[in-house]
């Protein structure tokens, strides 16, 4: 017998909150009292002590807020189309601007947004430090640790010369950027930190230090017990696994140095150091390596992972309307079952992973995030998610 759950909507996410709902959150009706300005609400809070005034400033400026925190989220390679996450650093940007609210002096001739501006930065950089898997004592030291982060990826120079130029760049001592590169390079191991920019108020923008996005196994490479794992499940593969990995994502699993991308190989450069293979071959080859080494780290229980196959589809005027797919939690036992209704915009889990209603509902959820991110006419036949 089929149990059914609650359905979810396709563009949102599996609570049920949609895009749409938080880009107008703050939206009013009926719209407030049309003032000359739109400062002049925020006058009005002050002088009224009302925050009711506040929240009609809300409601006139909330697209340039959205616009901030989309450009933010784009930069730091960050997903702009999860409600919940966007919704997230709004929220946290509105908090910032309450507390500016009581220090903010309008005859001074700045705008209130002007005066928030660096405020809402930080509000931004600080809600990314939250994400990360560090911790930090402050967000001054996150920006420091973001700072010489890029510049040692960006550089491709020695730790020594790195820390050297930080510390003369910043008039701080080797010992406290010696400090501060560490850090980085731990956290670094541990998930893809510093993705693109750094925060609008810094001098260094639009820098990309990111690894190759299929295969981040390698990021907590020097994470205490999981080093362990991960060094012991690298060594289960064959001479060629190990070289393909290395070399298409441009690390060094011995030392665990991370080159810049600049210094991967394609699959053409790696077709060549295998004689007899094609690119396409060696990128297959590559693939197989990824799924193998994912599968050892599942077993180690250092990564969760979904297995996904598509069981079928159903078309109408030659559009995918709907497809049933299979899952798997963490590649192993009873396989579940989720539909998804492109017309309507939804996805329904029919059956939980080995009816189990409360771990395995997480890894169903997160396939429906994943699914939904494809274009209905690509859709994958056969997946591996790993998170």
């Amino acid at each position: 017998m089929k149990e059914r759950f609650a359905k979810y909507p396709f563009y949102g996410n599996a609570h049920g909150l949609t895009m749409f709902e938080a880009a107008h959150v703050y939206q009013l009706t009926p719209p407030p009292p049309e003032l000359y300005t739109v400062n002049e609400y925020i006058v009005a809070a002050q002088v009224w002590r009302d925050l009711r005034f506040f929240a009609y400033f809300l409601h006139h400026i909330e697209p340039r807020l959205n616009g901030r925190v989309r450009s933010f989220l784009l930069r730091e390679g960050l997903d702009r189309y999860d409600p919940e996450r966007f919704l997230d650093y709004k929220q946290n940007c509105v908090l910032a601007m309450l507390e500016c609210l009581e220090s903010y002096v309008p005859y001074q001739g700045a705008e209130f947004l002007t005066y928030a501006h660096h405020a809402i930065g930080n509000a931004l950089i600080q809600c990314r430090m939250m994400e990360e898997s560090g911790s930090f004592s402050s967000l001054d030291e996150y920006k420091r640790v973001r700072g010489i982060a890029w510049l040692y990826n960006e550089s491709g120079k020695s730790r020594g010369e790195v820390v050297a130029r930080y510390a003369e760049k910043e008039g701080c001592s080797e010992e406290t950027a010696e400090q501060y590169l560490t850090v980085a390079r731990l956290n670094r191991s541990r998930v893809p930190l510093y993705v693109t920019a750094q925060d609008e108020d810094s001098e260094e923008s639009g820098e990309d230090v990111t690894m190759d996005d299929s295969w981040d196994y390698a990021a907590i490479l020097w994470n205490g017990i999981q080093a362990e794992a991960i060094r012991a499940a690298f060594e289960k593969l064959s001479y060629r696994e190990q070289r393909l990995l290395e070399e298409r994502n441009a690390i060094c699993m011995t030392c665990g140095r991370v080159s810049p991308l600049s210094h991967r190989k394609t699959f053409e450069d790696l077709a060549v150091m295998f004689e007899g293979s094609t690119a396409s071959g060696a990128e297959r080859a590559y693939r197989k390596a990824v799924e193998k080494l994912t599968l050892l780290l599942v077993e180690a229980g250092v990564l969760h992972a979904v297995r996904l196959k598509q069981k079928s589809v159903k078309r109408r005027k030659k559009k995918i309307a709907a497809a049933v797919y299979e899952y798997q939690a963490d590649c192993d036992g009873e396989w579940g079952e989720i539909q998804f209704d492109f017309v309507r915009g939804t996805a329904e889990i029919v059956r939980l992973a080995e009816w189990d209603t409360m771990v395995s509902k997480v890894f169903a959820e997160r396939a429906i995030k994943c699914i939904r991110a494809y274009d209905v006419g690509n859709l994958p036949k056969k997946l591996l998610l790993t998170f």
